[in-house]
């Protein structure tokens, strides 16, 4: 006897050696053992991750409260068993697309109460046997048409309290099991087939055209799908909140259709004008409207609703100047089109030659500035892009309400500036048709001045923007700094073109300018030169550095000569900054 009772102790003892992953336990968790296999539970841990060592015995696992924030991939290949995984109220942002792998016997999965905004639900492709999915209170905001395709055993979905405000009726006519059911025309499920459950109550459903065929798929819903909650309610549009599906009739969407019912308008000067146009379009359209970019000034655009497709847009001009007229165009899009219609603005009874007419129209509506009047502007340049800049200025004037600025743009060796008037309480202006390996000059001046010093900034444009596009548009304008070329890091002053630098400053522009030309001759030996930052315009940078220097001799012989000729805008230091990067 007592050696058949040593025996099986022995034999006890070898196989929990042999398999030690069958009596472990996580940390802070319980492990229990019943008729349907081994159970994890983990609640309200400090675990912050999925464990590497979770033991491979379990059919069932339960980790809730315990700050997971992301399902990395193979999160619990290791468990192939496992057929029950429930990971509710953690902080699960982020799920891999092979999250899922190695689960072949998983027919349950609860991520309730996690922050996911995004599913992939081509990770459901390693689950064949999922019967539950349970993804109430997450984020959701989108469900793919393809969506259900992956889960051909799926009898429980639930997406309730969600943020779902449009989705396609496919998505449930993807769905495997539903498919097999309706396709057999029976209206109840038959002998071994069970009902497909859904639920997608409270979520803010958005009743407009885009949601016709998802709720007209609802009010038709019958065995073998039943919805855990019937009565769907709508959030918007405001004409529609608080609706329920079975109360809102929604029709086919249909792209802008813009109409004005004044095309051309005749007032007079000082006049207050409103121009109207009349959107009708399903879904709500974006309204813009477009007008001569010559002068700038802050209209005022507002939109009215007329009924549930039709907006009234309008465009307040509260005193008309003779810059004013022209063609004003009321743009509409919306998802599936656009449409636009022009209102003509004329000046009633303007009496005068034609050479009166064409000299006046040439300057801006507004007071012109004395010759001696002078404001320091500080010209930045706050934006850039692969296809341009936007420029930010600041002047203290006695009175900003009734101040105008001239913008003078154009090549840097060009005669004529293209001007651009901009109104009182405007302070930028944005440039985006630039043309590429292209040295610019901008100024930004007061009323209709010339450019003075400090006020204007010269840059040339990226030669390779097919490269800086697939780096994510990154900066490709290259401000000269003292007339040189240099690539200015973000946050870093540079000189502008007519502000002066200390000769120990060329100095270093000059050494800047020799450096950069032996970088660029050693990476054409090495043929290693890229489209980057650093490496644009090599060429037209040593031409920049040529010019620079003669620059430097003139202005070191002529400096003092220059000094006597200055306006009362130039007493400024030596070191003044007149354009910024960010």
């Amino acid at each position: 006897m007592a050696a058949s009772l040593y025996s099986v102790l022995t034999i006890a003892l070898l196989f929990c050696r042999v398999t030690p992953g069958s009596t472990s336990c996580l940390p802070g968790c319980s492990c229990t053992n019943d008729n349907s296999g081994r159970s994890l539970l983990c609640m309200e841990t400090a675990m912050g991750r999925i464990p590497d060592n979770v033991p491979n015995d379990f059919s069932k696992i339960r980790i809730e409260n315990s700050h997971l924030t992301e399902l990395p991939r193979g999160s619990f290949s290791k468990v192939s068993a496992l057929v029950s995984l429930w990971l509710n109220f953690n902080d699960i942002t982020l799920m891999n697309i092979k999250s899922l792998e190695g689960l072949t016997n998983l027919t349950e999965l609860r991520l309730q109460g996690n922050k996911l905004r995004s599913v992939p639900w081509t990770a459901f492709q390693d689950t064949p046997n999922l019967k539950i999915l349970d993804l109430k209170h997450n984020r959701l905001d989108v469900l793919p048409e393809s969506a259900l395709r992956q889960l051909p055993g799926l009898t429980y979905l639930d997406l309730s309290f969600n943020q779902l405000t449009v989705i396609s009726r496919d998505v449930f006519l993807n769905w495997p099991l539903l498919n097999t059911q309706e396709r057999k025309g029976g209206t109840e499920p038959s002998s071994g087939e069970t009902n497909v459950v859904l639920a997608l109550h409270d979520n803010p459903w958005l009743c407009d055209c885009r949601l016709k065929g998802f709720v007209e798929f609802i009010k038709s819903v019958s065995p073998p799908l039943i919805l855990m909650n019937s009565y769907l309610m709508c959030t918007g549009p405001s004409s529609r909140a608080g609706k329920f599906f079975h109360e809102v009739g929604l029709k086919t969407c249909m792209k802008p259709e813009a109409s004005a019912s004044e095309s051309n308008m005749t007032v007079s000067l000082g006049d207050k004008v409103t121009l109207r146009c009349l959107v009708k379009a399903r879904p709500d359209p974006a309204i813009h409207w477009s007008y001569s970019l010559k002068i700038i000034r802050g209209f005022t655009v507002s939109e009215t609703r007329v009924d549930d497709e039709t907006i009234r847009s309008q465009l307040v001009i509260p005193s008309l100047h003779l810059a004013d007229r022209g063609a004003y165009t009321c743009f509409a899009n919306n998802f599936i089109g656009n449409s636009s219609v022009s209102v003509l603005v004329n000046i009633k009874s303007f009496n005068a030659s034609s050479s009166s007419v064409s000299a006046a129209m040439s300057l801006p509506p507004f007071p012109l500035a004395s010759a001696d009047e002078n404001v320091y502007i500080d010209i930045r340049i706050s934006k850039q892009t692969v296809y341009g800049i936007t420029l930010e200025w600041y002047a203290a004037t006695d009175n900003p309400a009734e101040t105008w600025f001239t913008i003078h743009l154009g090549k840097y060796h060009s005669e004529k500036k293209e001007l651009t008037y901009i109104g009182p309480g405007i302070n930028t202006y944005s440039v985006n048709d630039l043309l590429p390996v292209t040295k610019y000059e901008v100024c930004v001046t007061l009323k209709n001045q010339m450019p003075r010093a400090g006020q204007c900034i010269v840059f040339v444009t990226g030669s390779d923007i097919s490269q800086l596009e697939q780096r994510e548009k990154l900066i490709h304008i290259i401000v000269i700094v003292c007339a040189m070329v240099l690539a200015v890091p973000v946050g870093m002053y540079a000189c502008t073109t007519d502000t002066r630098c200390t000769f120990s400053y060329l100095d270093r522009c000059t050494e800047q300018c020799k450096r950069r030309r032996r970088q660029e001759k050693t990476l054409r030996t090495n043929g290693e030169r890229q489209g980057t930052f650093d490496s644009l315009q090599a060429a037209s940078d040593e031409g920049l550095c040529g010019d620079s220097e003669e620059v430097m001799k003139k202005r070191s012989k002529s400096s003092d000569e220059k000094n006597n000729h200055r306006g009362k805008a130039q007493d400024l230091p030596e070191t003044t900054t007149g354009a910024k990067l960010y």
